[in-house]
Parts: structure tokens; sequence; C-alpha cells
């Protein structure tokens, strides 16, 4: 720890932004929820998201995620699961997009049921399960952990990646839940599912493809 400088621990933080602002599952995750369920789920999604992200930091650190990058097995079967997991999640979105304005109104009390619990679940699966997130913390903690630095550093960092992704993607569902009355009109809704949804599924295919680091 005593190495650790306050620049060191701020293009920390800056990388680890950069790399949640780019879109991807957990993009796509936070901003359905903040448009299906409010900002409260958005951001509970976001949470999730933070959950996965500090999980991911603290494996790479110890070497599990390394495990994971370097085992052609336990990499496919992280990348199958996970692949499968966006299908599901876009194929759920697409069907909502082609609902007609009375049946989307009808399932307006099943979206409200979508709980801060299940968001927040959501969140954490789809980062959790993408091996993407193994290998880019895999690629970057060594940068900023030597061999010798104690368990405190590492979870100060991990902590620091956890909440930087919270940040940002709070911030998002707060921006995303501003917009809320014109994004729920139905039509807009169904739009918004069915960008989501393709998102998702692409994502999900994308994924499934993914060679080994």
């Amino acid at each position: 720890m005593a190495g650790m400088t306050l620049t060191h621990l701020l293009a920390f933080a800056g990388i680890v932004l950069l790399a949640a602002m780019a879109p991807g599952p957990d993009f796509a995750i936070v901003i359905r929820q903040s448009v299906v369920s409010g900002v409260r789920s958005g951001m509970a999604a976001a949470l999730g998201v933070g959950a996965g992200v500090f999980v991911w930091a603290v494996s790479a650190a110890v070497g599990v995620a390394a495990l994971l990058a370097a085992s052609a097995t336990a990499f496919t079967v992280v990348k199958v699961v996970g692949a499968a997991y966006l299908l599901y999640l876009g194929i759920r979105a697409l069907r909502a997009a082609t609902r007609r304005d009375d049946e989307t109104d009808a399932g307006s009390t099943e979206r409200a049921d979508a709980t801060v619990w299940t968001s927040f679940r959501q969140g954490l699966i789809t980062n959790v399960l993408n091996p993407k997130a193994a290998a880019f913390f895999v690629a970057l903690m060594p940068q900023f952990v030597g061999g010798d630095s104690a368990y405190g550093a590492t979870l100060l960092l991990a902590g620091i990646a956890g909440a930087t992704a919270i940040a940002w993607f709070c911030v998002l569902a707060n921006l995303v839940g501003a917009l809320r009355r014109l994004l729920t009109r139905p039509a807009v809704r169904r739009a918004i599912d069915a960008v989501t949804g393709t998102a998702l599924v692409a994502l999900g295919i994308r994924l499934a493809a993914t060679s080994r680091p």
C-alpha cells in the first residue's frame, strides 16, 4: 500500500471508467432496467455490475481470473453460460417489443414487479458471466498490484474499480430516468425494447464466438 500514490489510484480509476463507458452487456442492462422499471432499478443494476467488477478485480489479483483465462474448459463454460443468459434477456426484450399498446399496458404490472433485487441480480450475473471482464482485469491488475503487495492494496483497487463502475452506471441510470416520461410511452418503449433486445442478442452471439485470449 505504501507504494500506491494518488496518481496511481486515479490512473487506475480512469482506465476502469473508460472500460465501463464502452457499450456492452452492462450498458444495455442498466439502460433497459432504467426504462422499464425506473431509476431505482437502473441503479440496482448498476450496483450489481459494480459487485461483479469487484469480484473480477479481486479474482484477477489472487490468480483465479488468470486461471479462467488460461483454462480452455473454464473459459468455454463461462462463455457459453454468459452468452445463453444474454440471449435469454435479449429474447425477453424482443418479445416485449412485439406487444400491442393494450398488451403493454396490461403488462405494466409485470414490469413494475421487476424488483430492485431482480435488477441487481441481472447486473451482477451479466458482468460475472462475461469472460472478457476476467481478461481485462487479468491484464490490468498486475500493472498496479505487484507481487509483494498486501491484500489491503488488492481490496483497495478492487473497491475503486467497483465504485467507479457503480458511479458511471448510476449516472447513466439517472440520465435515462430523467427522460423516462418520454421513454415509457408505448411506442417509444417498444422501440427501446427492440433496440436493447437486438443488442443483447448480438452481444450474446458475439460472446459465444469469442476465442480465449
